[in-house]
């Protein structure tokens, strides 16, 4: 017989529900959409980034982090809510670490997910001001 293991909370905040998610899949919905509008505006900006340089195509980058970063967060968000396996807290990082914090940002408000937590809240900004001083040290020249 294939059970399928369920961690407690999720177990017990799904029979809760009635034993479904009552949001269906309305952030993976809004994730997918975001993202899309995200790699046209990328697309769209392109032109524009190859003629700023070399150093401006950083933001096609930060773009692209957002959008899989936000991603996660829907996925992760619907994870929690059907009481199925999450992301975990280390991978949310280091997506927002890399350059995905606005992502993150924006999916800690429109989803109303990671925003109660304060040690997971505490880490976030911590990211965020480390992938602020890491990019003006290389914009200042003193990173490769």
């Amino acid at each position: 017989m294939n059970k399928r293991r369920e961690r407690p909370a999720a177990r017990d905040k799904r029979l809760a529900q009635g034993g479904r998610s009552t949001s269906g899949t309305r952030p993976l919905l809004v994730a997918l959409a975001v993202a899309a509008a995200v790699l046209v505006l990328a697309w769209l900006l392109a032109p524009a980034a190859r003629a700023w340089g070399t150093r401006n195509p950083i933001l096609l980058a930060y773009l692209g982090l957002s959008a899989t970063t936000f991603v996660a967060y829907a996925l992760d968000k619907r994870a929690a809510m059907t009481g199925q396996w999450r992301i975990s807290e280390n991978t949310l990082h280091l997506l927002a670490l890399a350059g995905g914090w606005p992502g993150a940002m924006l999916g800690q408000r429109l989803l109303r997910h990671k925003t109660s937590k304060r040690s997971f809240l505490r880490v976030y900004w911590l990211t965020v001001l480390l992938n602020l001083a890491l990019l003006a040290a290389w914009q200042a020249g003193w990173l490769p």
